[in-house]
C-alpha cells in the first residue's frame, strides 16, 4: 500500500511491469526465507558464513538528464568463507520517495529486503562475475541509459545495486549484498526554485603566540609551521580557495586567519626545542595563498566572524559573569571588518554570530547579539520546527529584539561530517546531499524559498572536496538557484515558521561539555588587568596592546574545543610571558648600606630592559623606624622615574639619621594610578648619629692639629735663617764654588714652578 501511494499519478505500464518484478522476486526469495526458518543449526551457521560488501565508488552524471547514460562505478568484496558462483551485479530503481524522511529512512537500511527493494532492472546491463572467491575484491561499472530507468515523474529515487550468485551451502542464486544510494531527477527546470546559500567557511585553530620580536615591525612568533601545511597546495585551506573560487558560496572568514597569513608575507618566527625562535621558511607559502584567496573572494560575498572566532556558547555559559570578559567582543567585531578589508581589499558585513554547531538558548542569544550583529546563525535541529507547516520553511526567522535566527538545514549542514576519504561514503553523501536539496523543492507549497547550509568550521581535505562536488551538482539550476547569507538573512519569513529559542535545558549535552570553564575566563581576566597595569607606564603602548589584544581574543577561540589541555597551555604562557615583560622595569636590589652623619643621601637605581622609554611611574622610598631614620620630613619619599629604553637611572633620597642603629627601607615602583608595579626591594640601612660634645671633641682635636702644623712650620723657618746667616760669613775664596750651586738650585726651583 505504502509502495503504491508512493508511485501516484505513474503510468499503468511502467506499474504493472514493476509488480511483476517483484513478485518474481519475491516468489524467489520465498524458498530461501523457508529454508531460514526451517533449516538446522549447522546450516544457519554456513548462511552466516556468506555475505558481499557493496561499494560505490562514483556515480556519474550525479543528477542526469534525458538522454544521458548513468555510469556507476563501484567494488564488491566477498566477505564470506565461500566462493561465489555465477554472480552478477545488477542495477534497481525504486518508485520515487515520498518526503524527506525517507530518504534518511533509505539511506540507514543494511541487507536485502525482498518486497521491499525493487527488483533489477534488463539483466541486459548487468556485470557478470563468474567467480568471486573467499576475500577476493571485484570491480565492476554499470552503464544504463536514463531512458532504461523508467523514471516516471520529478523526484527523488531510490538506486539499490547489488550483488546475487550462489554458494555451495546456498545453491539457489540470492541477494548476497546491496548498496543504496539516491538519483535526483529534475529534467527539465522547476518552474520555482529554491535559493540555496552555501557557507564556505575559512576558518583554522591559533597558531600565533604573544610574543613579538624588538623591532620596529614586531615580528610575530608563532607556535610552530602547521598552518604552512594547510596553506600549501593539496593542504586543506588551499584547496577551500582552489575549488571555492569557482562556486556560488558565501565566504565566511575568520580575521584572525587572515591577519595571521599577512604576517607571514612579512617575515615570522617559530618557536623551537631550544627556546630562542628561529626564523619561519614559508613565507612564499603564505603570499601565494593570500594572493589566490584575493582574487577568489573578488565579486562574491563576504562575511567576517569576530576576531578569533570567539566561543559563544562558553561565553554565554561561563564568561558572561567573569567581569570585562563580554567587552572582548566589540573591538573583536570591529577589527574583524579592518582585517578583510585591509588583507582582501574586499567589504564585508560583521552582521553575522556562528555559535558552535547552532545550537542556541537565549542566553547564546543575546550574548552573539551583544557586539552589534543582527542575525544570529543557527540550525534546524537546535530551532526545530513542529512540523505543523508539512513543509520545511525558508531560513530566516525573527526571534525578537531586532534579531534574525539564520537556521541552517541540519540534514544539508551535516552531509559531509564523517569519513570522506572513501570514495563509496563521498559518493553516497553527494548523493543524499542532492536527494534532500530536490526534495525540499518538491515540497507543497507555492512561495520560493530560501535554505542555508552552514557546514562544519574546518572541514578536512577530503571532506572539502566532497562538498565542492554537492555544489558543482546544484549548478545546473533546474530546482535550485545560489543565494548569499545577506539575501537569505533579509529574506521573508514564513509566519507560520517557529521563531521560539530552545531554552537552557535543551542546550545538547556533549556540547556543553567541550565549553571553556569558568577558570579559563577568570585566568584571561587576571592576564588583561596585568596588561592593564603595564600598558599604562609605556611610552609606545600600542607595542604590546595590539598583541596581547589579540591574544586575548584567540584565548576565547572556537578552535580550543576538543583541546582544552592545549588551551590551558596557551593561556598560561601568555600571562608568563607577560610577566616577564613586566618584571623588565624593575628597581634593582640594593646591598646594605651605612649613614655616617646626621644627613645624607641613599641612591636607588630604576632598570628598563625594554626597548621603549618607561614613565608615569613614581619610586617610593619607605623608613621602617621614622624615629631612627627619615626621609625629609617623614618616613617615607617618592620621586616620579623616566627611564629610556635600555638604560638604567639612579635616583638619590635625602635622609636624615636621629638615632644610631639598623633600619629596614623598602623601595618600590607605583603606577601613576597608585597601583604597586614589580617587587618590593628591602635594605638595612645603618644609621649612625654624631651628637655636639662629640663633634666638639673632633673639632678641639682638629684645632690641635692645625697649631701643631703652625708651631713645626715656624720652627722649620728659624732653622733655614740660621744656616742662611752662617753661610754669608764664609771666605770670598770659597764664593765661585757655592755660585754656581746656588745658581743651579735657582734654576731647579723655577723650573719646578711652571
Amino acid at each position: 500500500m505504502a509502495e503504491a501511494a508512493d508511485i501516484q499519478g505513474a503510468s499503468p505500464a511502467p506499474v504493472r511491469r514493476r509488480w511483476l518484478r517483484r513478485a518474481i522476486v519475491l516468489l524467489a526469495g520465498t524458498p530461501v526465507m523457508a529454508a531460514l526458518v526451517y533449516s538446522p543449526a549447522p546450516r544457519a551457521q554456513a548462511v552466516q558464513a556468506t555475505g558481499v560488501d557493496v561499494q560505490l565508488t562514483s556515480m556519474a552524471p550525479a543528477a542526469p538528464v534525458k538522454g544521458d547514460t548513468l555510469t556507476i562505478t563501484g567494488t564488491v568484496v566477498n566477505t564470506g568463507s565461500e566462493t561465489i558462483n555465477d554472480a552478477h551485479v545488477g542495477l534497481r530503481v525504486g518508485p520515487a520517495l515520498a518526503d524527506r524522511a525517507s530518504i534518511d529512512e533509505a539511506a540507514e537500511r543494511n541487507g536485502f529486503r525482498a518486497g521491499a527493494d525493487p527488483g533489477e532492472i534488463d539483466p541486459a546491463y548487468a556485470v557478470k562475475i563468474a567467480s568471486l572467491p573467499s576475500k577476493v575484491r571485484q570491480e565492476f561499472t554499470l552503464s544504463v541509459p536514463v531512458n532504461k530507468l523508467e523514471l516516471d515523474k520529478d523526484g527523488v529515487y531510490q538506486l539499490g545495486v547489488s550483488l546475487s550468485g550462489a554458494t555451495e551451502s546456498r545453491p539457489s542464486e540470492q541477494v548476497l549484498g546491496i548498496k543504496r544510494t539516491f538519483l535526483p531527477w529534475q529534467p527539465e527546470a522547476a518552474s520555482k526554485r529554491s535559493q540555496i546559500t552555501y557557507a564556505w567557511p575559512l576558518i583554522s585553530t591559533t597558531r600565533v603566540t604573544a610574543e613579538t620580536g624588538s623591532d620596529e615591525l614586531q615580528t610575530p612568533v608563532f607556535l610552530d609551521e602547521s598552518l604552512a601545511e594547510e596553506l600549501k597546495p593539496g593542504g586543506r585551506l588551499e584547496q577551500m580557495v582552489a575549488l571555492g573560487k569557482d562556486l556560488p558560496i558565501t565566504w565566511v572568514i575568520d580575521p584572525d586567519l587572515l591577519y595571521t597569513v599577512d604576517a607571514m608575507t612579512k617575515g615570522y618566527r617559530v618557536r623551537s626545542p631550544g627556546g630562542k625562535p628561529v626564523q619561519g621558511k614559508n613565507r612564499a607559502v603564505a603570499e601565494q595563498w593570500l594572493n589566490s584567496l584575493e582574487a577568489a573572494v573578488q565579486g562574491k560575498k563576504v562575511v567576517a566572524l569576530p576576531y578569533a572566532d570567539p566561543d559563544l556558547a562558553s561565553l554565554a555559559h561561563h564568561g558572561k559573569d567573569v567581569s570585562g570578559t563580554l567587552g572582548q567582543l566589540r573591538p573583536a567585531t570591529d577589527k574583524a571588518k579592518q582585517a578583510v578589508e585591509t588583507v582582501l581589499h574586499v567589504p564585508a558585513s560583521t552582521d553575522f554570530s556562528w555559535p558552535v554547531d547552532g545550537a542556541i538558548d537565549p542566553s547564546i542569544v543575546n550574548v552573539a547579539t551583544s557586539a552589534g550583529a543582527h542575525n544570529v546563525l543557527t540550525r534546524s535541529d537546535s530551532l526545530v520546527e513542529s512540523g505543523a507547516l508539512g513543509y520545511t520553511p525558508s531560513a530566516a526567522r525573527p526571534i525578537g529584539a531586532g534579531t534574525t535566527a539564520v537556521v541552517a538545514d541540519a540534514d544539508l549542514s551535516t552531509a559531509f561530517e564523517g569519513d570522506m576519504l572513501n570514495a563509496g561514503s563521498a559518493t553516497l553523501a553527494v548523493q543524499r546531499f542532492l536527494a534532500h536539496s530536490l526534495a525540499l523543492n518538491l515540497q507543497k507549497t507555492d512561495e520560493q524559498r530560501s535554505f542555508v547550509v552552514a557546514p562544519q568550521r574546518m572541514p578536512t581535505v577530503s571532506q572539502v572536496q566532497t562538498m565542492a562536488a554537492a555544489v558543482r551538482g546544484l549548478q545546473a539550476g533546474r530546482w535550485t538557484q545560489p543565494g548569499d547569507l545577506e539575501a537569505a538573512a533579509a529574506a521573508k519569513p514564513d509566519p507560520g515558521a517557529a521563531t521560539q529559542v530552545p531554552g537552557a535545558g535543551q542546550y545538547p549535552e556533549a556540547l556543553r561539555k567541550q565549553e571553556m570553564p569558568v577558570s579559563a575566563f577568570e585566568k584571561i581576566r587576571t592576564t588583561q588587568t596585568t596588561l592593564d597595569h603595564f600598558k599604562v607606564i609605556l611610552a609606545a603602548p600600542d607595542r604590546v596592546e595590539i598583541p596581547f589584544g589579540n591574544t586575548t581574543n584567540r584565548e576565547m577561540s572556537t578552535s580550543w574545543r576538543g583541546r582544552p589541555e592545549e588551551a590551558r597551555l596557551y593561556r598560561d604562557q601568555v600571562q608568563e610571558y607577560l610577566i616577564g615583560l613586566t618584571e623588565k622595569v624593575k628597581v634593582i636590589p640594593k646591598s646594605d648600606a651605612t649613614l655616617s652623619g646626621h644627613s645624607a643621601t641613599i641612591p636607588v637605581s630604576v632598570q628598563n630592559s625594554l626597548v621603549q622609554d618607561v614613565h608615569n611611574l613614581v619610586l617610593r622610598v619607605k623608613s621602617g623606624n621614622p624615629t631612627r631614620l627619615m626621609f625629609g620630613d617623614s618616613g617615607q619619599a617618592e620621586q616620579p622615574v623616566t627611564v629610556q629604553g635600555d638604560h638604567t637611572q639612579t635616583f638619590k633620597f635625602p635622609a636624615n639619621a636621629n638615632a644610631s642603629g639598623p633600619v629596614e627601607v623598602t623601595a618600590q615602583l607605583f603606577t601613576k594610578n597608585g597601583v604597586p608595579y614589580g617587587k618590593e626591594r628591602r635594605f638595612t640601612v645603618e644609621a649612625t648619629e654624631i651628637t655636639p660634645t662629640v663633634m666638639l671633641v673632633i673639632a678641639g682635636g682638629v684645632l690641635l692639629l692645625v697649631l701643631a702644623g703652625i708651631k713645626m712650620y715656624a720652627s722649620r723657618k728659624r732653622v733655614a735663617a740660621r744656616a742662611a746667616a752662617e753661610e754669608s760669613t764664609q771666605p770670598s775664596d770659597e764664593s765661585p764654588d757655592t755660585g754656581p750651586q746656588s745658581t743651579e738650585g735657582s734654576g731647579t726651583g723655577e723650573t719646578v714652578d711652571r
